[in-house]
């Protein structure tokens, strides 16, 4: 059945038998402090905020936009619960600049015990300094320097569909679930202290 456009509320329940999925024009989701960050797909599920691993991740104060969200259980880290978003996007649908500012850093990391992903960190233009860190993404196209704008820039084709289940995942409506982007505003004066919450000690 194709998905629907229609606002939902969040539900604890098992997936359902309709994706329901809201078309935007990459409106702003929410703000950190004074960096308002918008969709990076004009197709969206919902959001998980989460916990970031980074203590300079300033927390967001989201925004109604009829799309659903949900602030997750704690990873046991020493930042704030909303100080990450998970925007839960169309596999399909390109990933666009969710702000306007210099990409100052990119390439691919180590997400995970070996396994890497693709990143991109911009400078907002609306708090120089400061960084707007993009993951979850299946390549690059852009590279240091280049300026972005938001909503218009093209940063990657896709979301990358991680092969392990998420934490937003377990918010899913139906299955199977769709994949993420990973969005932070971090402050990088603020240290960083390594926490237990990282997942590492796992491997």
């Amino acid at each position: 059945m194709p998905p629907t456009t229609a606002a939902a509320t969040e539900t604890a329940s098992p997936p359902a038998a309709d994706r329901v999925v809201v078309e935007q024009a990459y409106i702003p989701f929410g703000v950190a402090v004074d960096v308002t960050m918008h969709y990076p797909s004009s197709r969206v599920e919902r959001i998980g905020f989460h916990q970031s691993n980074n203590e300079g991740a300033r927390p967001f104060e989201p925004f109604e936009t009829g799309i659903p969200y949900a602030t997750m259980e704690s990873r046991e880290r020493l930042s704030d619960p909303r100080s990450s978003a998970d925007v839960v996007v169309d596999p399909d649908s390109e990933i666009r600049a969710p702000v306007s500012g210099v990409v100052v850093s990119s390439g691919s990391y180590d997400l995970y015990c070996g396994l890497y992903d693709y990143f991109i960190n911009i400078e907002p233009d609306q708090h120089p300094g400061w960084l707007v860190k993009v993951l979850h993404i299946s390549d690059l196209y852009v590279g240091n320097g280049d300026r972005v704008v938001q909503g218009e820039t093209v940063l990657a084709p896709t979301a990358r569909q991680l092969p392990f289940e998420s934490q937003v995942d377990k918010l899913r409506t139906v299955d199977p679930a769709w994949p993420h982007v990973h969005m932070e505003v971090v402050d990088p004066s603020i240290p960083n202290v390594a926490n237990p919450g990282s997942g590492y000690e796992d491997c």
